[in-house]
């Protein structure tokens, strides 16, 4: 059943990117949208989802906050020496971003769609209804992970192949992790360390990447309200997940 599940969340998952590549034409919108999405996702999903698995202290502070702050601090430090290395070895870049940043800002991506089909194999192991809900709040979020997939991968200048690769992976991603389950438990205390590293990473790139991008060329309302109805989505699905 969860493997099934996650079927959904395949085909999901490539709707967000058909989606993000069919409207290039209002690309700034595109960009406004995929923000909010990412902002809600981190916001609102991922960090509380690891403040609640990785809830000891260190030094006074929640070690989930401290894993974001470092995930947002190693994302900005990924993103300058790659660019730096570009520059040095005379490599192509477009408009001063490194295609590798983008890369490895998707592959994060298909890691944290792996990690939902875990969450959709551990949820059906507990019971029928807790599996249910899960696969809900995955399904109805991978839309949002299939289209931030191809944005950002476009954006930092990759090739379409690429970026459809990148979709593909982060579609399939649910499936092995649903799958996954049969064999291996992953500690809840390692999860919530890899999402708030994760949910750190993905709000530098939506904060000093996406959203200035957005409205670098066209600072029009509509780009602010498609910003606005990306977050308003994504908290749409968590209340109905809960």
């Amino acid at each position: 059943m969860a493997v099934f599940v996650a079927l959904g969340a395949f085909l999901m998952t490539l709707a967000g990117g058909w989606t993000a590549q069919r409207v290039t034409d209002r690309r700034h919108l595109v960009l406004g949208l995929a923000g909010g999405l990412m902002l809600g996702v981190v916001g609102l999903d991922l960090l509380p989802e690891a403040m609640h698995a990785a809830g000891d202290e260190v030094f006074g502070v929640p070690a989930a906050l401290l894993l974001f702050v470092a995930g947002f601090l190693l994302a900005h430090l990924v993103e300058r020496l790659l660019a730096a290395r570009q520059a040095a070895h005379g490599g192509e870049e477009k408009d001063g971003r490194a295609p590798e940043v983008g890369l490895t800002a998707a592959a994060a991506m298909v890691g944290h769609s792996a990690m939902d089909g875990v969450a959709i194999g551990a949820a059906f192991q507990v019971g029928g209804g807790m599996g249910t809900a899960v696969a809900l709040a995955v399904v109805a979020h991978d839309f949002a992970d299939g289209f931030n997939t191809y944005t950002i991968t476009s954006l930092y200048g990759n090739a379409r192949r690429r970026a459809l690769g990148m979709l593909f992976a982060d579609a399939a991603a649910p499936v092995v992790g649903a799958a996954s389950t049969s064999f291996v438990t992953i500690p809840e205390g390692l999860l919530g360390a890899y999402l708030g590293l994760f949910g750190g990473a993905l709000l530098y790139l939506a904060a000093a990447e996406i959203l200035p991008e957005a409205h670098h060329e066209h600072p029009a309302r509509s780009t602010l309200l498609c910003t606005v109805a990306g977050v308003g989505f994504i908290w749409l699905v968590v209340g109905l997940a809960g």
